[in-house]
Parts: structure tokens; C-alpha cells; sequence
């Protein structure tokens, strides 16, 4: 698997993409969906301004995901299937499509020249580091206030087999290692 960082961040990009077709098709649990999506946008965005912006021009890219962030929580907060949801929605799309757009045919493409092979390894494990730790401390707080019902009902929805034999706290971390 590789482990660059411009590989990494265009496979988070896909994967956004890929979150964003499941709720335009209003397909499975919605508010799963854009709890999902909430964490890796997060995630991705801190692990990219902590470890792959400094030493590049990236203010741009700083705002845009200042703008994302707002629209995300503003989607959290919004019920799907409203229209406030889907006009939350698709500006969130159309900010991250826009981002996306300018990273990968800008930036992306600047830091492959300026870091070279070994810098973009460098790189790919600094940013996996922080996005993991962002993602372990965004699902945290959601599974510890979360009862064992609720567990099991989540890890029903992740297919995670032997979760009928399992207590709470192996609930919780079956689905911590289902999500990552």
C-alpha cells in the first residue's frame, strides 16, 4: 500500500466523494453518514494544516477549510431529509469539490517538486499519525456516552461478527477498529 501523502490525501478525497453520493441518494442511515463524514473531514483537514501545510503557501487552503467546517456543522445540526439539509448538503459539496479541485491540481503537485520521494513518505506517515489521532479523539466521546444497546446496534450496522458475545467496552473498540 503506499504511503505517500498526496496517495493518502486523494484517497480521503475519494472517500468524501464517495460519502457525499450516499446522501445526495439519501442511501442507508443518514445521520451515520454524515457523523462519518464529519470525523474524516476533520481529521483530514488538522492532519493537512499540522503536518503537510507548514513551509507551503496554504493559507488559501487554511480558509477553505475554515468554510467547510462551518457548513459540516451546520449539517450536523440540520435533519435530513429537510431542505435546510439538502441546501446545507450541497454547499458542502460544492466548498469541498472546489477544494479538492485546487489542491490536487496545485498543491498537491507543488509538494511532489518540493519534497521529493523520501519528503512525500516523510510526510505520509506525519500526516496518518495526526489524522488518527484526530479520528480517535472525535469517536471517542461518542462511544463512551453510547450503552451497550446502542453498541451493539452499531456494530449490527458494521456486519462485526462475535458482537453478540461482547460487553460494552469490546463493543466500543470493535467499532473504533471497524472505522479505522
Amino acid at each position: 500500500m503506499a504511503t505517500d501523502v498526496i496517495t493518502l490525501i486523494t484517497k480521503d478525497h475519494r472517500t468524501v466523494e464517495s460519502l457525499f453520493e450516499r446522501l445526495k441518494k439519501q442511501e442507508g442511515d443518514q445521520k451515520a453518514t454524515v457523523a462519518e463524514l464529519h470525523a474524516l473531514l476533520i481529521a483530514h483537514a488538522r492532519a493537512e494544516e499540522d503536518r503537510v501545510y507548514p513551509g507551503l503557501d496554504a493559507h488559501h487552503s487554511v480558509e477553505e477549510h475554515k468554510e467547510a467546517e462551518i457548513l459540516l456543522d451546520a449539517l450536523v445540526r440540520s435533519q435530513p431529509g429537510t431542505a435546510e439539509f439538502r441546501k446545507t448538503l450541497e454547499q458542502l459539496i460544492e466548498s469541498v469539490t472546489h477544494h479538492v479541485e485546487e489542491e490536487e491540481s496545485k498543491i498537491l503537485p507543488a509538494l511532489a517538486k518540493k519534497a521529493g520521494d523520501k519528503g512525500l513518505k516523510e510526510l505520509g506517515k506525519a500526516f496518518q499519525e495526526r489524522r488518527a489521532e484526530e479520528l480517535k479523539a472525535l469517536s471517542v466521546p461518542k462511544q463512551a456516552g453510547a450503552s451497550k444497546a446502542e453498541l451493539y446496534e452499531q456494530a449490527q450496522k458494521a456486519d462485526i461478527p462475535g458482537r453478540s458475545h461482547m460487553g460494552k467496552e469490546e463493543l466500543a473498540e470493535a467499532l473504533r477498529h471497524a472505522k479505522s
